[in-house]
């Protein structure tokens, strides 16, 4: 049976904000009936509609204005299209996954119980964008008819006020917006975006009915800036979808609510009270310093990537000088202080902060960097990408661009088996047979799992790769830039309108070479803009067999000139086997190395040595010869660094001993892409090596 009823405290906050004549703003932007705002939609369809966004640099291309065809990304968009998130349907659709489930209970069109974690309904909105962003490229009409059957239900279950968040519609134990430890600014955030991007790519507003309602809703509840609700914007999804949903109603209200979010963060005393029961409070969940003084990243890496995230898309709208500034504060932070070789984030699964804050699933103090133990969940890693790709569009900055392709290279993809079906939710960067005890954990286990109970991150991560073509490219002032490398078709036009059609072929990242052929595009003249990774020192660049251009890495490479059909830009990045050091005060890897050839970074398993070899025998030669290899019918595919390692032979069997010179094996063997580990059975895996310098 749906619930109808509301909590004391939300009834009088909703109650006090009709009852306020006080507040100007909240008359001036009185919302007219959900029929009325059909009018100022706006038609743009990127996965950031950031085309009138005044303070972006590089704008979104449309969804499905690219796509991959060959190579790489084409391979595992098609996986992702035939396997990922059809499979992952069905899950989430049964009894297993219980999510639609939920949904049906809430609407009162099936009997039972709510089951899963509170923020259970944000999952299954991911997978529904999912969903969307393979239309947007397939142009498959069952899709739309699968989520347009979806969208009814939820239309059922959402009350007559607006509010939508299953667990308190089916229990009776909950009331709605009591405690913030039951997610549902987390669920109202995805809710939100899904619905931007399905009325992006269908046109349709039954989706965006909902989603406007439930912004009205919590516009009602939260502008008034009640006393019991300050602490609720924790998990801060809905920042970025209340922007979204600015961008595509251009209804200010809703921006306004998502700058509130972040202005509330940090004001308040930080102490236990009734809404906080049962999570964690101060950095655990960003509410120790406002976001503008903050300098460090803290607590829960998901929590924080999200909120630094729709701070970033406000700043797109607003401009305001403190926001970048904190943003680029912390992500210097971020990346050069707490984040592994992988562009994974989240060290630590338990821990304090540096202001001695209980912390879970996050960060920890600089350079603190344990490796068996790394935490770096797949939703932080994803987080980070996306927050760098909003930082790539708001700066221009090539810098943004490399963390994105870092992420999705290695820590985004090894949250996923290679045929699509099993799930990791973190991700470490060594294992060691024995020396953790799964049994005491809850997410951590020693292979991917079919299901995860709780399931925020298989959703998050296919929803990356279903969109990673939107990510491709962004639109320049007078061009476009390449943001990403692979093979693909790119059919757009560029801000003033006039058409361009562009084809990329290349073998990336197994090979640096790039070609790019010119299509279509107008008569005048406009840019290129080629990003060079940090990586590809002495990269060559030729139009038409001409070189052209300087290639500084960690730049866009500009080319500005008046194209015609047929030109050709080839990019000739060199990918040399490198040897990565950590920074001296990472203790975990002093005197160890790890391979990186071009954006992918490679580990060595168990499956690749000698039967019963401890991973923590194996070392390198500092001879560094590795040959890079192809091979097509393994691991689905990928380039492997053949060569030799010295395996330890005399063993430590105690704490400590002595030591005299070690005895060493030779032993030819193959290094993989971190990305494909753990697909051949159970065994050992390291990133980082001892290395043996000669």
């Amino acid at each position: 049976m749906k619930k109808l009823t509301l909590s004391l405290c939300t009834l009088l906050a909703v109650l006090s904000c009709k009852q306020n004549t006080t507040n100007p703003d909240a008359l001036k932007h009185e919302k007219p009936a959900s029929k009325d705002y059909a009018a100022h939609l706006d038609s743009g369809s990127g996965i950031i509609n950031n085309t009138n966004s005044p303070h972006v640099k590089l704008k979104s291309i449309d969804i499905g204005d690219c796509r991959w065809t060959e190579g790489f990304w084409a391979e595992k968009w098609k996986v992702a299209e035939e396997t990922m998130i059809p499979h992952m349907g069905e899950i989430l659709k049964g009894d297993i996954g219980h999510g639609y489930n939920n949904f049906k209970i809430a609407a009162g069109l099936k009997e039972g119980e709510h089951k899963g974690f509170w923020w259970h309904d944000g999952d299954f909105y991911k997978w529904m964008e999912a969903k969307m962003y393979l239309y947007g490229v397939n142009k498959d009409e069952k899709i739309v008819e699968e989520i347009d059957e979806i969208i009814s239900v939820i239309a059922q279950a959402q009350q007559d006020d607006g509010y939508l968040s299953t667990p308190a519609i089916i229990r009776d134990d909950i009331e709605p917006f009591t405690n913030r430890k039951y997610h549902e600014l987390y669920n109202s955030g995805h809710l939100l975006t899904s619905a931007c991007i399905h009325y992006r790519l269908t046109g349709k507003t039954n989706f965006l009915d909902i989603a406007v309602k439930h912004a009205d809703y919590l516009y009602k509840l939260f502008s008034p800036k009640p006393d019991h609700l300050k602490r609720f914007g924790f998990n801060q999804t809905q920042i970025m979808g209340l922007v979204e949903l600015y961008r595509t109603t251009k209804d200010k209200r809703y921006l306004e609510l998502a700058e509130q979010f972040i202005n509330m963060r940090g004001t308040y005393k930080i102490e236990d009270d009734e809404t906080t029961v049962g999570y964690p409070i101060g950095d655990m969940v960003q509410e120790r310093v406002p976001l503008r003084e903050e300098t460090e990243a803290v607590g829960h890496a998901v929590l924080a990537l999200y909120y630094y995230a729709g701070a970033a898309d406000v700043y797109a709208e607003t401009g305001e000088k403190a926001l970048i500034d904190a943003l680029e504060r912390l992500w210097d932070n971020v990346t050069n202080k707490k984040m592994y070789i992988t562009g994974a984030i989240g060290q630590t699964h338990y821990g304090r902060s540096s202001r001695l804050d209980k912390i879970e699933e996050g960060f920890i103090d600089e350079y603190m960097m344990p490796n068996m133990t790394a935490y770096n969940e797949t939703c932080a890693n994803i987080c980070n990408s996306m927050f760098n790709y909003r930082m790539l569009t708001l700066t221009g900055d090539a810098k943004h661009g490399d963390i994105m392709e870092l992420v999705l290279h290695n820590s985004g993809l090894s949250g996923i088996s290679l045929d699509g079906k099993n799930y990791y939710y973190s991700n470490p960067l060594r294992k060691i047979d024995g020396a953790l005890d799964y049994e005491k954990m809850n997410v951590e286990f020693p292979e991917r799992q079919p299901y995860l109970k709780c399931f925020c991150c298989p959703p998050n991560l296919v929803r990356t790769i279903a969109k990673s073509p939107g990510w491709a490219y962004s639109k320049s002032e007078n061009g476009i830039a390449v943001n990403l490398y692979g093979g693909n078709e790119l059919k757009t036009t560029l801000l003033d309108g006039s058409p361009l059609k562009l084809t990329q072929k290349t073998d990336y990242p197994w090979d640096g070479a790039v070609k790019i052929t010119v299509d279509e595009c107008k008569a005048e003249a406009f840019e290129v803009l080629l990003r060079i990774p940090s990586w590809a020192k002495g990269t060559q660049i030729k139009v038409n067999g001409t070189k052209v251009a300087k290639a500084q890495p960690g730049t866009f490479a500009k080319i500005e000139r008046q194209w015609a059909e047929g030109d050709e830009i080839t990019i000739d990045m060199p990918m040399e086997t490198k040897f990565i050091e950590g920074h001296p005060r990472i203790e975990e890897v002093r005197n160890q190395v790890a391979l990186k050839r071009g954006p992918v970074v490679y580990c060595i398993e168990s499956a690749d040595l000698p039967e019963k070899t401890d991973i923590t025998n194996v070392y390198l030669s500092s001879k560094k010869q590795l040959t890079p290899t192809f091979r097509p019918d393994f691991l689905g595919g990928i380039t492997t660094l053949e060569g030799n390692v010295l395996i330890r032979k005399d063993k430590i069997g105690q704490m400590y001993q002595e030591v005299s010179a070690p005895e060493f094996e030779s032993f030819k063997t193959n290094f993989i892409p971190y990305y494909a580990w753990s697909n051949r059975g159970q065994g050992e895996m390291t990133v980082f090596l001892p290395v043996i310098w000669d």
